[in-house]
């Protein structure tokens, strides 16, 4: 089958459309054929263009949004929207909040202390390996409260982790100094001629003139 065979087209359009109307959707269809469409990239928090995070994280009811913050921390942020939504007052919640910020969560509940705490109560440990400051502090406090139930009562910590590679190295050396002194023999004497010469240079100077008129 040839593939200049054109295709059948659907319109929306009612039986009794004008010639013009006609033209026109099938203009527009045309042109609508030319753009590639943009899903499913356009949607995933991964791959969507960072100009269109904001109006994602809209989509998907983030209500904690800085527009200064990183990048990652933006596509991570909306990555996590729906399913902290959808666990809303659990513990997987609680950890998804803490994550949104790019910090690393520890979530213990009154039972799985000794002794147990207050029913309902949970204490929230976020670590962190990036600087820290008294804005991120404020923003994860708002992020547990969307994320946890009416009752639950939190106690938060921070905490600042630092790691790096420590290098530990020696190193010797081995070796033999040798002296070598000249061979000196008794008796031996080294003797030669002088001589002295004297030079005389003269030159002499004339400068000849033209003659006048």
């Amino acid at each position: 089958m040839s593939d200049d065979v054109e295709r059948p087209r659907h319109s929306l359009l009612p039986a009794n459309k004008s010639a013009l109307e006609a033209a026109l959707d099938l203009g527009f269809a045309q042109l609508l054929e030319r753009i590639e469409p943009p899903f499913p990239e356009l949607m995933n928090p991964q791959e969507t263009p960072v100009e269109f995070l904001p109006y994602l994280a809209a989509d998907r009811g983030v209500s904690e949004w800085s527009p200064a913050a990183p990048e990652a921390e933006k596509r991570l942020t909306v990555a996590l929207a729906w399913p902290t939504k959808r666990q809303a007052g659990t513990r997987k919640a609680l950890e998804n909040a803490v994550k949104g910020l790019q910090l690393i969560p520890e979530v213990t509940a009154w039972f799985e202390r000794t002794p147990p705490g207050p029913p309902y109560s949970f204490t929230v440990r976020a670590f962190s390996q990036l600087p820290y400051s008294e804005e991120i502090n404020e923003r994860l406090d708002r992020r547990l409260a969307d994320a946890k139930s009416e009752r639950d009562t939190l106690s938060v910590t921070v905490g600042l982790n630092s790691s790096g590679t420590h290098y530990i190295g020696a190193a010797t050396i081995c070796g033999e100094l040798a002296t070598i002194y000249p061979l000196v023999l008794d008796g031996l004497e080294a003797s030669g001629r002088s001589f002295v010469a004297v030079g005389h240079y003269i030159v002499e100077t004339t400068t000849i003139y033209p003659q006048g008129a």
